[in-house]
């Protein structure tokens, strides 16, 4: 950017960050979010700053669209949790007693056990597809993932047992 582009750019920014991510805290409900998502807005125009003829339309669609990603993933993130939950609490024991940090307790398991969970709850990926970003055969990713329930059945089950 040449020096008048720059001192535009810094007075843009002045003008429209505080809005923008006010804008975005009313849509996340979470202000790290808001100003994480206004900030990337502004990173992808200073990216196209020549080319962009309207930067204020341009930071609001970027930002609406970087708000839909959030939310789908966030969608993506609490069904994969339920997917785990469901699956590792010991069977009769209701969902309600499950310790609510079972994210936790994943990103706790050996990496070995972690990235098939993540790939097959979290991204939704079936176990063939899981096999071949691992590099490992479909019967070992079944024998990870039921690995990887039964730690989190004994976890969740002995969270449960201080917690009645």
């Amino acid at each position: 950017m040449s020096r008048s582009q720059d001192t535009a750019a810094s007075e843009l920014f002045a003008a429209l960050y505080p809005a923008l991510a006010g804008w975005c805290r009313r849509l996340t409900d979470d202000d790290g979010t808001a100003h994480e998502i206004a900030a990337e807005a502004f990173t992808r125009l200073w990216a196209r700053w020549t080319n962009v003829d309207e930067p204020r339309g341009f930071l609001y669609v970027t930002a609406a669209n970087l708000v839909r990603d959030h939310w789908r993933r966030l969608e993506r993130e609490r069904r994969a949790m339920r997917r785990v939950t469901a699956e590792a609490v010991v069977n009769g024991q209701s969902r309600e007693g499950a310790d609510p940090s079972v994210r936790l307790l994943v990103q706790s398991l050996p990496l070995r056990l972690r990235t098939p969970v993540l790939l097959f709850y979290y991204a939704d990926l079936p176990i063939r597809e899981v096999a071949v970003l691992t590099g490992r055969k479909e019967g070992t990713v079944k024998a990870d993932l039921h690995a990887a329930r039964e730690l989190l059945r004994s976890r969740l089950g002995g969270h449960l047992d201080h917690t009645h």
